[in-house]
């Protein structure tokens, strides 16, 4: 009988990335500033600037008038670039709209071949909600957070405050969710509040440290996660290093008990994310669970008050990401009508009757347990901040 999978893995929406670094350059050699690059680690930025130069003024000039007959009139020319995102196959338009009509925030699309690929919903602070907006001043595309995303770092100014906001980028994945551009509010603010200056290289300073792939060991690299961590969190983050492998190298626990989790792990100079905010404690599911070096994790879920368990194992595979090992669909009723809920006629059997399925295929209580590893433990956050660079100093 077929059986469909209805769990909708938190584990494989966005949160698996990384990250990293920098190298600025313009080719005007269409005529156009275009930023682009083969390995998506590199910063493309720009910051508004004033030129004397009569030639340079006409160059300008015509490039604008080239770019707002392709995007219209509202198109902010000088921050408009064609680049190469992670998120996306070949070069991509990168085009900041000013307010326009009714419109009282700035505007954003990532577009390629005349489609919009992309809206970036704007990311305004709450104090400024009631301002009007004045300029883009500053446009950068680099790997904030070391997940192998390209994120967008911007810089804005309404009235005349001016202000970080950033966009994690996040790519399709294998379970078909679109790729999209996501503000950090959050971070955006502490980055905003926390420099005297605002540029993009300060901005990059604060947030990340060595390049990714040149870490000297894992508490360096754990150390520049965790601060970043802290730019991200509203000031209730917590931290904790784990045997999940067996490998003699811990990996790192970020997270808010009892509301999300993320792993990272570190291999040969790189930090890898394995888990990014996996949401817990509601919708059935009370966490994530592994067994102390044995490269394993569990995760249960639930569904019509435990009538459907989902169960997943996963382990950490040989690209430094967790693959999914198994997930096993068990129903704990009948289900006569094969349409993979429980029904009102099918109550008599809640909870009298158990059947489970791995890729739509029955198998027994005895497959099932096969998975298991051993005595399971929560993956918690317990260290403070203070704690955890204790811990990776000694």
């Amino acid at each position: 009988m077929f059986r469909r999978n209805t769990l909708d893995w938190n584990i494989s929406k966005r949160h698996n990335l990384q990250r990293c670094c920098a190298c600025i350059f313009a080719l005007l050699t269409a005529g156009l500033l275009t930023a682009c690059g083969t390995d998506h680690d590199t910063i493309r930025s720009t910051e508004t600037t004033s030129s004397s130069h009569p030639e340079h003024n006409d160059t300008q000039s015509s490039q604008a008038d080239t770019l707002h007959k392709q995007f219209g009139e509202s198109c902010i020319t000088e921050q408009t670039f064609e680049v190469e995102l992670s998120e996306y196959q070949g070069k991509v338009w990168f085009v900041p709209y000013a307010p326009s009509g009714d419109e009282q925030t700035l505007r954003i699309q990532i577009m390629q071949d005349g489609e919009i690929l992309a809206d970036l919903y704007p990311y305004v602070p709450e104090l400024l909600e009631s301002a009007s907006f004045t300029s883009l001043d500053a446009v950068a595309f680099f790997d904030v957070n070391y997940d192998n995303c390209t994120d967008i770092v911007l810089i804005e100014t309404y009235d005349d405050t001016s202000f970080a906001a950033i966009y994690y980028g996040f790519a399709a994945d294998a379970d078909a969710y679109e790729r999209y551009f996501f503000s950090q509010s959050q971070l955006s603010e502490n980055i905003t509040n926390r420099l005297k200056t605002l540029t993009i290289p300060e901005i990059r300073s604060l947030t990340q440290g060595k390049k990714n792939g040149s870490f000297t060991d894992y508490q360096e690299a754990y150390e520049t996660i965790s601060h970043l961590s802290e730019l991200e969190s509203s000031g209730s983050l917590e931290y904790n290093l784990i045997d999940f492998d067996g490998d003699d190298t811990p990996e790192l626990v970020t997270g808010v008990e009892g509301y999300y989790i993320s792993l990272y792990t570190y291999h040969d100079g790189t930090v890898y994310p394995l888990m990014d905010k996996w949401a817990y404690g509601a919708m059935g599911n009370a966490g994530y669970e592994y067994v102390p070096g044995k490269n394993n994790l569990r995760n249960y879920n639930t569904d019509y008050a435990g009538l459907i368990l989902y169960t997943a194992y996963m382990k950490i595979g040989t690209q430094h990401s967790l693959e999914m090992v198994a997930h096993i669909e068990t129903l704990n009723f009948d289900d006569v009508n094969g349409n993979g809920i429980p029904d009102e006629e099918e109550e008599a059997s809640f909870g009298c009757y158990s059947v489970s399925y791995i890729d739509d295929k029955e198998v027994s209580p005895e497959e099932c347990d096969s998975y298991n590893a051993g005595e399971y433990e929560y993956i918690t956050p317990i260290m403070s901040l203070e704690e955890l660079l204790a811990a990776l100093q000694q």
